[in-house]
């Protein structure tokens, strides 16, 4: 199932310096095992703001749920999550092309 992410990780900016370095390494480590497994399919930088988006593949909302846990940034973080549901047109263009 695949969910539309935002992270405004703004929050952590205001930790003190080396702790908000640390957290901020950790995340980076944590979001490239995630684009490794694949649950991280697309990923961009919001320009002029601390926050992020992305198209985050899993199993169902529970999984999403677990792997967002797993998130250094997740105590500093807002997070808005966004199920999305394949389109008619993209449906119908891959029954006509398998």
């Amino acid at each position: 199932m695949d969910f539309l992410v935002r992270v405004d990780a703004s929050r952590a900016y205001d930790l003190p310096a080396d702790d908000r370095k640390d957290v901020i390494e950790q995340e980076r480590v944590r979001g490239r095992e995630l684009m490794a497994e694949g649950v991280l399919r697309h990923f961009w930088r919001l320009p002029g703001k601390r926050a992020n988006i992305g198209v985050w593949t899993v199993a169902d909302a529970d999984a999403l749920e677990e792997v967002l846990d797993s998130l250094p940034i997740r105590p500093y973080a807002d997070i808005d999550v966004t199920p999305l549901a394949t389109h008619p047109m993209v449906a119908a263009a891959k029954a006509a092309h398998p």
